[in-house]
């Protein structure tokens, strides 16, 4: 296991990503003064991302139902835990975009090459202990994906 996101596990039976992109952004207020610089105040966190690049070939490693279901979880509109394999939380995160290009094709129009791009943002406090409903929450979904 790579990752899992809920009950979805990157992995190469599944999905593999080749990259693991994070960018976490600050917020600083700025209040215009005359004859000197702007003065800045502090505001907290802002956005935190995660992007993760790619390929998906159906032939050798990973399914393109992996994609239907990441699909599927976004279109819930839930959030979700994020959590390594080495067992590191990062928290909860929502699917804000997935995109996919299939090249290689075979006869019958079947992508041999799919090549994916998988963009999260985290929407909690940093609160962890919370984790617990939403891990019941995935699961419940996924299990009726697989019905």
């Amino acid at each position: 296991m790579m990752m899992a996101l809920g009950m979805f596990v990157f992995s190469l039976e599944t999905l593999a990503y080749q990259e693991f992109q994070r960018q976490t952004d600050w917020r600083h207020g700025s209040t215009s003064r005359i004859g000197t610089n702007p003065a800045r105040q502090y505001l907290g966190r802002g956005d935190d991302s995660i992007t993760l690049p790619g390929v998906l070939l159906p032939a050798l490693a990973g399914t393109q139902v992996s994609l239907d279901t990441l699909r599927y979880m976004a279109d819930t509109g839930k959030a979700w835990p994020l959590v390594e394999g080495t067992g590191k939380i990062y928290g909860t995160w929502v699917i804000e975009s997935l995109s996919e290009t299939r090249t290689l094709f075979f006869r019958d129009g079947q992508a041999r090459r799919i090549e994916f791009t998988l963009k999260l943002t985290r929407i909690d406090d940093g609160r962890v202990d919370m984790l617990g409903s939403a891990i019941s929450i995935g699961g419940n979904i996924l299990r009726g994906l697989l019905r």
